[in-house]
C-alpha cells in the first residue's frame, strides 16, 4: 500500500508509467483466484450432497464442519504465523475444509444407514452410539494427517518453509477444532434436521 501510494503521488513524464508487480502481485492474484475457486467448490459440494442425501438440510449439516474447521484454522494462523494470511495458509484452509467435509459425510451417511436399518428417526442414545461407531475412522484421519504435518510445524522457521509452515498450522488447528466439535455438533444438528 505504501509503494502504491508513493507511486500514485509521483509525477511521471509523458510516456512513462509505473506499475507495481512482481512476487507480491502474483501472490495476491493467486490468493484471489484460490478463494474464488474455493467458494465455487463449496457450492458444488453442497449441490452434490443435496443430490446424494436427498435434502438440503442434511447437506447443510455436513457442511457445518466448515465453520468448525475455520475456527481452528484462524487459531493456527494467529499462533503459527503471527496472524499473517499467506498463500500457504489459504491452501491449508482448502485442505482442512475437504478433510472436515469428508468427516461430516462419514457421520451423516452412517446416521442415515442406522436410521434405515431401524426404520425411523434416531433417538439421542442411538445418535451417540452411531457417532461412537465412526469415532475411529474420523480420529484416524485427523491423527494421521496431523502427525504427518508435525515436522513442517517444528521446522517452520527454516528457509523454504514460507508456504509449508502456514499451511501445516492451519490444517492442524482446523483438524483439532473440527474433529472435536464434529463428534458433538453434527449428531445434534442431524437429530434436529432429521425430525423436521
Amino acid at each position: 500500500r505504501d509503494v502504491r501510494a508513493a507511486v500514485a503521488d509521483t509525477n511521471l513524464p509523458a510516456g512513462v508509467y509505473a506499475e507495481v508487480g512482481g512476487e507480491y502481485e502474483t501472490a495476491r492474484a493467486a490468493r484471489t483466484r484460490l478463494l474464488g475457486l474455493g467458494v465455487v467448490a463449496l457450492a458444488g459440494i453442497f449441490v452434490l450432497l443435496v443430490l446424494d442425501f436427498g435434502t438440503p438440510r442434511l447437506a447443510a449439516v455436513t457442511l457445518v464442519n466448515v465453520p468448525l474447521a475455520f475456527v481452528g484454522g484462524i487459531a493456527g494462523v494467529l499462533l503459527g504465523t503471527g496472524g499473517r494470511m499467506s498463500l500457504g495458509a489459504i491452501v491449508g484452509f482448502v485442505t482442512v475444509f475437504g478433510i472436515t467435509i469428508r468427516n461430516g459425510i462419514v457421520l451423516v451417511a452412517h446416521f442415515q444407514q442406522v436410521a434405515a436399518e431401524r426404520g425411523g428417526a434416531l433417538d439421542v442414545a442411538t445418535l451417540v452410539e452411531a457417532a461412537a461407531d465412526r469415532l475411529a475412522p474420523i480420529l484416524m484421519t485427523a491423527l494421521v494427517t496431523g502427525i504427518a504435518l508435525l515436522p513442517l510445524l517444528a521446522l517452520g522457521g527454516r528457509p523454504g518453509g514460507e508456504i509449508e509452515h502456514p499451511m501445516a498450522a492451519v490444517i492442524v488447528g482446523g483438524l483439532i477444532t473440527s474433529t472435536l466439535l464434529n463428534l458433538f455438533v453434527v449428531p445434534v444438528w442431524y437429530g434436529r434436521a432429521a425430525t423436521r
